[in-house]
């Protein structure tokens, strides 16, 4: 066996990209954190140093004009803003989960012309699965497409839909054919300014504020049918098969919200002083720095091997990217709750960041897909005998 062993070290190139983001992060996305916090605002400074750097949408091929990073490279961008300001981070983040389905499954002539517009920064995409009555049962959905001569006429609602109203296309899943169900359903690129797209109010959030999140309505939406992804009756097959790719993301997302919380606390523990030395000299606080630490690295080296499995195709993705998103985000919860334990009266107050990071980890056990819906998940995959072949 090699004595270099590089099988779970990161190449030169991976490691300039974490230098990269963190070092614009650090500049650029932090300082902007909390206000973008606060005032529940869109983090534009963010947006605009993202896009800047090529880190916007990372994963849009070169054929393209992306920047043709991999799923790791990928993975590691979300994960390094995610540490700064996770608002900030699901500008990478959903765009991916946006296009990704038009990357998969589109036509030639759906890359040339959406993959090209995100890379070059002229819009972002958004990922309409969930509605009113139809979260986890996403096949229960009820928003429908209609053929009409060469275009399809959309009707419905969509509900959690993050980035809306910021993004210009949105991937949208729709029922074409109702007795069929989960066969019966298709996707469709809709552009914001087609004729009857609409937004509702952003919702009044625990965390992520940053990023909007609101219902997009869908009233006599007419679109070409080449604004199909894929072929008719694929769709609810090409969102699962999209999101076995980005609860990878997700994940990431969630390993550096937990970072960021164990890096500050780490920070704060050896600054702060009580009977005469430095909280950090206490062995009860030092055993909680461990188990922090220890998880955080397990949650992160979950979500490497799940994003390599990404880029790879490989037959157990589906377990590996739910237990990755199960897992890190389960960290990332407890991890934070920890940092605010070590900050004390202190974590408890806007004035420091930990609660902000506490509230931002929630909802990464939350979407796309609970973490009782990954549990399922990944039961039914051992079940049908898929093994991991790591």
């Amino acid at each position: 066996m090699s004595a270099e062993f590089p099988m779970f070290a990161l190449s030169e190139e991976h490691q300039a990209v974490r230098a990269a983001v963190r070092d614009l992060c650090d500049a650029k996305v932090a300082p902007y954190a909390a206000d973008v916090d606060e005032h529940a605002r869109y983090p534009q400074e963010a947006a605009d140093a993202l896009l800047a750097a090529d880190f916007h949408a990372p994963h849009v091929p070169e054929q393209y004009g992306g920047a043709g990073a991999d799923a790791l490279a990928t993975v590691i961008v979300i994960e390094e803003v995610a540490r700064a300001c996770a608002s900030s981070s699901l500008i990478p983040a959903v765009n991916k989960l946006g296009s990704l389905p038009v990357q998969l499954a589109g036509s030639e002539g759906l890359k040339q012309r959406y993959l090209t517009r995100l890379a070059a920064g002229e819009g972002g995409f958004s990922y309409c699965l969930s509605e009113p009555d139809a979260g986890s049962d996403a096949a229960g959905m009820k928003t429908r497409a209609v053929r009409d001569g060469d275009d399809f006429v959309l009707n419905g609602v969509k509900r959690w839909i993050t980035n809306a109203g910021v993004s210009e296309y949105y991937t949208v899943m729709a029922v074409t054919d109702p007795e069929r169900r989960s066969r019966g359903i298709s996707a469709f690129v809709v552009e914001k300014s087609d004729a009857g797209v609409s937004f509702g109010a952003p919702e009044r959030k625990l965390g992520i504020k940053g990023s909007p999140t609101r219902e997009v309505y869908l009233d006599n939406v007419r679109i070409p049918a080449d604004r199909m992804i894929g072929a008719e009756g694929t769709g609810f097959e090409i969102a699962m098969r999209t999101l076995d790719h980005t609860r990878v993301t997700i994940a990431a997302q969630a390993v550096g919200i937990a970072q960021g919380a164990l890096d500050y606390a780490l920070g704060y523990a050896q600054e702060r002083q009580q009977f005469g030395k430095p909280i950090a000299d206490f062995q009860g606080l030092q055993f909680l720095l461990a188990d922090m630490g220890m998880k955080v690295e397990t949650a992160r080296q979950m979500t490497y091997a799940a994003a390599g499995k990404s880029e790879r195709g490989d037959s157990d993705l589906t377990f590996f990217g739910a237990a990755a998103k199960c897992f890190a985000s389960d960290v990332a919860m407890e991890v934070t709750t920890n940092a605010v334990q070590v900050l004390g009266g202190y974590g408890f107050t806007r004035d420091y960041p930990v609660e902000r990071m506490m509230r931002d980890a929630k909802i990464t056990q939350i979407y796309e897909g609970t973490n009782q819906v990954q549990r399922i998940v990944m039961a039914r995959q051992l079940l049908s005998g898929v093994q991991s072949q790591l």
